[in-house]
């Protein structure tokens, strides 16, 4: 009844069988611990099927991968927690297995069963930006260049010994989104061209050295808020480090404002004029005062309304020559 009601046959569709045996169950009241026993899976782990099934019925919540493998009779696993769920996956005697940005640390029994081994797909020139966010941080950072690692997978992240490696440049017009998609296909590409290496035996591992290791930490709350005591250059990095996801933000007049876009100024100020403060209006942006002179805002977002270019901001308020000497918190 919850199916019928909440989606429709195709979406349907888009559940693994896992899911529906799970879901079953539970709306049947059939599931008990001799059953959990049965598919070794825990309560707690029917729990969190049942509270991500229907957000994953949403096509949007799947890869493209995942919905182009499911409407193809492909079997999807998708483990809420894979070091307890992983025996259909072995069940499927897979000769290699290949995980891009998964997010879950792979347990021993998957990284020892395939014949030609675990790699990973990493978006950074490792060892450098271990971690979940090598995207962001390598922008944040304000690195040159970066790129795709493909490494064998071992139980410390992102640790194992290099396969195969690829730069690209960083542009300074670069955001997650634009970087995110040229790294993409430098992906695939690298992955078309090192697996047939790996099966003919073809390769030269590279061990990763542990002294030149740095780390890109997911995004938190609190590195997506602007800091403008920061150099225009730290700043103009952070908002466009953070584009199109999560997004960086700032605080006037008590409201959260995204900053989406920005360039930088020209000019520059005395001790007197306070960092944060909107010092000038500009025909297509916002001056700010940063440490070291001046970024412009050129696209913003008011809580609750669209993304906007600033000119278009600015139309819309009253009086905008009020806007000068107030501050961004």
């Amino acid at each position: 009844k919850l199916i019928k009601r909440d989606t429709d046959k195709d979406k349907i569709e888009l559940l693994t069988d896992r899911q529906i045996e799970v879901l079953k169950l539970v709306a049947e009241g059939k599931f008990n611990k001799e059953i959990a026993s049965q598919l070794k899976i825990s309560e707690r782990t029917v729990k969190n099927h049942i509270s991500n099934i229907f957000k994953k019925i949403d096509v949007s919540d799947r890869t493209q991968a995942a919905v182009f493998a499911i409407k193809n009779n492909i079997k999807v696993f998708q483990p809420v927690n894979v070091k307890n769920e992983y025996h259909e996956i072995l069940s499927e005697k897979p000769d290699l297995i290949v995980t891009c940005a998964y997010g879950q640390i792979i347990p021993k029994e998957i990284l020892d069963y395939p014949k030609y081994g675990c790699i990973n797909v990493h978006a950074s020139l490792l060892p450098k930006l271990r971690g979940g966010a090598p995207i962001h941080r390598a922008i944040i950072e304000g690195h040159k260049e970066t790129g795709i690692t493909i490494m064998k997978m071992k139980e410390k992240m992102d640790a194992g010994d290099i396969i195969s490696q690829v730069k690209t440049e960083i542009l300074d017009d670069d955001t997650v989104g634009t970087l995110h998609d040229k790294l993409s296909v430098l992906a695939r590409d690298l992955l078309l061209s090192t697996i047939p290496n790996i099966i003919s035996g073809n390769i030269n591992l590279v061990r990763q050295n542990e002294e030149e290791a740095t780390f890109a930490w997911n995004i938190k709350r609190e590195d997506e808020k602007i800091d403008f005591s920061k150099t225009t250059r730290e700043i103009y990095n952070q908002i466009r480090g953070l584009n199109p996801w999560p997004g960086a933000y700032a605080i006037l007049s008590g409201r959260i404002i995204k900053i989406w876009a920005s360039r930088y100024g020209d000019k520059f100020f005395n001790e007197e004029v306070l960092n944060g403060q909107i010092v000038e209006l500009y025909k297509d942006g916002i001056g700010v005062k940063t440490s070291n002179g001046e970024i412009i805002i050129t696209e913003l977002q008011l809580e609750g309304k669209r993304r906007m270019l600033a000119n278009e901001f600015m139309n819309g308020v009253v009086n905008k020559e009020l806007l000068v000497g107030r501050m961004f918190e």
